[in-house]
């Protein structure tokens, strides 16, 4: 089977000689310096199956000037090609969290002058005259072929990146209004841009990133969830899977738990969710038990057992080996990993994943 082949049928509970084998997400900056000086030759794939990803159709377009505002010794405070005035520390700052200063959007007006200079739904301004040869070069390949939400596609994730967590989670009780006219301005944007896209090619999975969850659960309630979002879900994926040469899969990547979410996004068509992160509370054999076959799940892989031992890293991969062999998952870590996962421990886990996938 081709490495396409295998995704279909894992995600579509068919027969198959072997299941799909990916890293989803891969080590931190930090972490990948770290292996560096343990061995790693940072080209070695471990095996897995190949992806195509066509990035950033959906991105503000013309960025922001990258300015350093100030800096000390430790930090510098800088704004970055998103317009987000930030201050991070120089050392590490690929694996330690930001201070978000200030957002590019405050106002009503200043979104709509932000979404009149930046927003223009125009492939060829963001990968280049040549977007269409991109998109058939990705469709004839014979792994999965993705359109990637980098950020910016979804009715939460984005408007964050406009006026800051904080601020979003408090204009759906002050100014609904606003929040709507955000949401109507990225549903129109994604269908605008993938009428390109879809004029051309077919597309495997198209992927929403919406990151709206912490440890214990959503940002917003389901209840709002379900009035401002669900609707623009159901229009959205009735487009992408019925408009041209449209889309298989639909996915949606949120970190936290999300576990009150779940029957929302799997009632406005959500087809695949990740990545499942266990120490926000995150099952994805208890989840497969609740919500059966419709859910279909990426990750759930505790990247903190990867960090203890060979054994532990064994058991772990022998618990969820039955969920990979039913099909609709791939396992993999649950996010990126964190420098205390040694490189012969990440070693150790990929080729557990490779035997458990290759049958």
């Amino acid at each position: 089977m081709t490495d396409r082949e295998c995704f279909y049928a894992s995600m579509n509970y068919q027969g198959r000689d072997r299941h799909p084998y990916w890293d989803l997400f891969g080590p931190w900056q930090e972490t990948l310096e770290i292996w560096k000086k343990q061995g790693y030759d940072g080209r070695d794939d471990f095996g897995t199956d190949k992806l195509v990803q066509i990035q950033h159709i959906f991105d503000p377009f013309p960025q922001f000037e990258r300015k350093i505002i100030s800096e000390t010794d430790r930090y510098r405070i800088f704004l970055n090609e998103d317009g987000v005035l930030m201050k991070e520390f120089k050392e590490r700052k690929k694996s330690s969290m930001p201070q978000f200063i200030k957002f590019p959007v405050e106002t009503k007006q200043e979104f709509r002058q932000f979404w009149e200079q930046r927003m223009k739904s125009d492939i060829a301004l963001r990968i280049g005259n040549n977007w269409k040869e991109k998109l058939i070069d990705a469709e004839k390949s014979n792994c999965p072929f993705f359109i990637t939400a980098d950020r910016w596609t979804g009715f939460f994730g984005p408007l964050r990146n406009l006026v800051g967590i904080e601020k979003l989670c408090t204009l759906f009780y002050d100014e609904p209004v606003f929040v709507e006219e955000m949401m109507e301005g990225f549903l129109h944007h994604i269908i605008t841009t993938m009428k390109q896209v879809l004029d051309v090619v077919h597309v495997d999975i198209f992927i929403l990133w919406e990151d709206m969850a912490y440890h214990s659960g959503p940002l917003i309630s389901p209840d709002m969830v379900k009035k401002y979002m669900l609707p623009r879900y159901k229009k959205l994926v009735e487009f992408l899977k019925n408009y041209g040469k449209k889309v298989s899969f639909v996915a949606l990547d949120s970190d936290g738990n999300v576990d009150s979410l779940i029957p929302i996004w799997i009632d406005g068509g959500i087809d695949i969710i990740y990545p499942f992160e266990v120490q926000a509370g995150m099952d994805v054999v208890s989840l497969r038990k609740k919500y059966g076959k419709s859910l279909r799940m990426w990750g759930g892989f505790d990247k903190r057992i990867i960090a203890k031992s060979i054994q532990a890293i064994d058991e772990e991969a022998k618990r969820l080996t039955g969920l990979v062999e039913e099909g609709g998952y791939i396992c993999g870590m649950d996010h990126s990993a964190p420098p205390d996962i040694s490189f012969s421990n990440f070693k150790h886990f990929m080729k557990r994943m490779k035997e458990i996938s290759k049958k």
